[in-house]
């Protein structure tokens, strides 16, 4: 690790920034196909299930973080990480294939696996190797690449859709997972203990699956992330509703990613220096202002505001909600603690994603009714941060 002149270990060390760039090729390569998938399904006559689109992804990325979690405290971080990337790798070119409503379904519920696995692995890997006095540092800026990849695939699909087709977005997502997991070719495995792969690993009890360690940042992004999946959802349908065209529909998103930029290093340096919680709460209080603007935006103008709080609100949220859930957890269950907090995060994207897309019902006037429980839950978890702590820590003392 790289020593600064102070003596304070660095963050900055080539095997970080190999993980920064692959968690960008990963994210981007998932996300890339999210805002085509809408209108793909509405033409295999399926527009009602949009919802299903993000919610079925992330139910398969949350089922599958136990077995995650475990297999990157048991067999390592890498193993975990090739596997995630070679699933949507996979998936990419059997989109194509598809010609029922049903079929492409199945295709989101499988594809879900890759997130499953892949972003737990880098994520055990991070923590591994940097110090944890600069813990909220690297989540940070860990975190803004893999946010970068999350915006930036939704803004870039549509425009490789509308210049080369929609086959080939598909190609060019698995073409992106691969690479994310071929520049890590070199790295060497952090995990310490290893031992190798028997399908008895598999076989996981009930309390194996939730540290109930991180059960305070667990639950906010459970009540935060809500917000992602509506955004996800529904942001495209408004996006062309306000005038933009079909190639634009992902502008929202490339605003909201710039706008994260410098606030996931000025978060992640406070959370480090001031607390997590104090940072939590302005997150949390953003994300609620953020949602309300979205809810009666009615001009473009409006859009790109309300894409900037949100971006704002988001860098803040994502990042120390990572650092706070390893301070939680132990070495020797950072896989099963960091699982434990994406599993909440897939629980909060999906749950977006179903009921915001049942509320929206693909009728935009009920896009303002999505949001404003958006922005309910958001601040519920405001509460949560200034009232329920104290009780919450007894709850987690009771069950460890």
């Amino acid at each position: 690790m790289l020593k600064r002149k102070t003596g304070t270990p660095s963050i900055y060390t080539l095997q970080f920034f190999l993980l920064c760039l692959s968690s960008f090729l990963f994210f981007g390569s998932f996300n890339m196909i999210v805002p085509d998938l809408y209108d793909y399904i509405t033409s295999l006559g399926g527009g009602e299930y949009k919802g299903l689109i993000i919610s079925l992804f992330t139910v398969t990325a949350g089922l599958s973080r136990p077995f995650s979690g475990r297999l990157s405290d048991t067999i390592g971080r890498i193993p975990v990480m090739i596997f995630g990337a070679s699933v949507c790798f996979v998936m990419g070119f059997l989109y194509p294939m598809v010609s029922t409503v049903w079929a492409l379904l199945l295709l989101r519920f499988l594809h879900g696996f890759s997130t499953g696995f892949k972003p737990t692995g880098t994520s055990a890997y991070i923590a591994d190797i940097v110090p944890s006095t600069r813990r909220g540092e690297a989540m940070g800026l860990s975190g803004f690449f893999g946010s970068l990849g999350m915006a930036a695939g939704p803004s870039i699909g549509p425009k490789i859709t509308a210049a080369y087709g929609l086959d080939m977005t598909f190609y060019t997502s698995s073409v992106a997972a691969i690479l994310s997991v071929i520049i890590l070719a070199g790295m060497k495995e952090t995990l310490q203990e290893k031992v190798k792969f028997h399908p008895r690993l598999l076989k996981i009890k009930w309390n194996e699956v939730i540290e109930p360690r991180v059960f305070n940042p667990s639950l906010l992004f459970l009540l935060t992330a809500f917000s992602f999946g509506a955004v996800l959802t529904l942001v495209p349908d408004l996006t062309i509703q306000l005038g933009y065209d079909q190639g634009e529909k992902g502008i929202f998103f490339t605003v909201f990613v710039i706008s994260s930029l410098a606030i996931r290093l000025l978060a992640g340096k406070a959370s480090d220096k001031y607390g997590r919680i104090i940072v939590l709460k302005i997150a949390a209080l953003a994300i609620v202002v953020s949602d309300v603007l979205i809810a009666y935006t009615h001009t473009q103008t409006m859009l790109m505001v309300s894409a900037v709080m949100f971006g704002v609100a988001v860098g803040m949220n994502t990042p120390t909600i990572y650092a706070w859930t390893i301070d939680l957890s132990l070495d020797h269950l950072r896989g099963k603690g960091l699982a434990t907090m994406y599993i909440a995060l897939e629980i909060g994207i999906g749950s977006g994603a179903l009921i915001a897309g049942w509320i929206y019902a693909n009728h935009i006037e009920n896009l303002r009714e999505a949001f404003l429980l958006c922005a309910a839950l958001s601040f519920i978890g405001f509460l949560f941060l200034t009232f329920g702590l104290n009780w919450s820590k007894r709850f987690v003392k009771s069950t460890v």
